[in-house]
């Protein structure tokens, strides 16, 4: 990777992002697994020509400073942290460290620094996938998990919106806790045995032949339908399906005094918002390129 500094950062800044950054053929990390595969394919062929700016990466900065002041902590007789653990798949390696792990509780516990908007929205997939797969590791080395946590500190709380939304979270950290079954342990078992697989069959192909990322793991918007009214720029509606676009010019004929030829539904596109704001490799996307730098134009 080529790390830029445009604002003339110290040099500590530089060397701390660079030391992140370690390849190893056919050893994938867990979070690298929670890609999709086209970024996760381009990030390694392409890992000496992707061009990132420190001050691109300063929550990576913020989020190991946190990890590091909870490391220095002195864990308990029955605890163990920050351990790096690896499991062979056939030709592939899955690799991944852990934050922490309770013996006897058999609970592992992973740090994270998140925006508020990820606890007020509650999607917590990734997560769950990420833990079980370190839990799946531990499982392998010897050691039961029953059950995993993430603390979770909220790098954009606001005090003043806490205080006045009630459905906003009141502290500026979020325990966000996970229990695993057996049936739990076998499905990420066939996740990354599957995901190995595919790693394998699109390895063959050229950059533009490997599928695009799918629209969750592009953080895709969702497409939307607008109710437009000739002559009026601005939408009377707009709904998530062409179904309730189509309802709600049946009750605008009926109760707005509207005539069904002057209406019609616009459809408009999700945004791809990883694509636009958060891939490192979207130079190198073909995808990107026809779908979201076209649009942009």
């Amino acid at each position: 990777m080529i790390i830029t500094n445009k604002l003339n950062l110290p040099e500590t800044f530089v060397n701390f992002v660079k030391q992140d950054y370690e390849f190893k053929p056919n050893e994938y990390r867990v979070t690298s697994l929670l890609k999709g595969y086209k970024e996760m394919l381009l990030e390694r062929r392409h890992r000496n020509e992707i061009e990132q700016d420190v001050s691109d990466m300063i929550w990576l900065l913020f989020g190991t400073a946190v990890h590091g002041v909870l490391e220095k902590s002195q864990e308990s007789h029955n605890e163990f942290k920050e351990e790096r653990l690896r499991v062979e798949f056939g030709k592939y390696v899955l690799s991944g460290q852990f934050d922490l792990y309770n013996a006897e509780t058999k609970t592992l516990t992973d740090y994270k620094t998140a925006s508020v908007w990820k606890i007020v929205y509650g999607d917590y997939t990734d997560w769950k996938m990420q833990l079980l797969m370190y839990a799946y590791m531990l499982k392998d080395a010897g050691f039961e998990v029953e059950k995993a946590q993430i603390i979770a500190i909220l790098k954009d709380h606001s005090k003043t919106k806490a205080k006045t939304d009630s459905t906003y979270p009141q502290l500026p950290v979020a325990v966000i806790p996970f229990k695993f079954t057996s049936q739990d342990f076998i499905d990420i078992q066939t996740f990354i045995q599957n995901k190995f697989c595919q790693i394998e069959l699109l390895s063959e192909l050229p950059d533009h032949a490997i599928p695009p990322c799918t629209a969750e793991e592009r953080y895709n918007s969702g497409d939307k339908f607008a109710v437009m009214k000739k002559g009026r720029k601005t939408a009377l509606r707009v709904v998530d399906t062409e179904a309730a676009a189509e309802q709600y010019i049946e009750w605008a004929v009926a109760n707005k005094d509207l005539k069904e030829k002057d209406l019609d539904i616009e459809k408009r596109a999700g945004e791809d918002k990883k694509c636009k704001d958060y891939c490192s490799v979207c130079d190198f996307c073909n995808y990107y390129h026809n779908n979201v730098e076209e649009k942009q134009k």
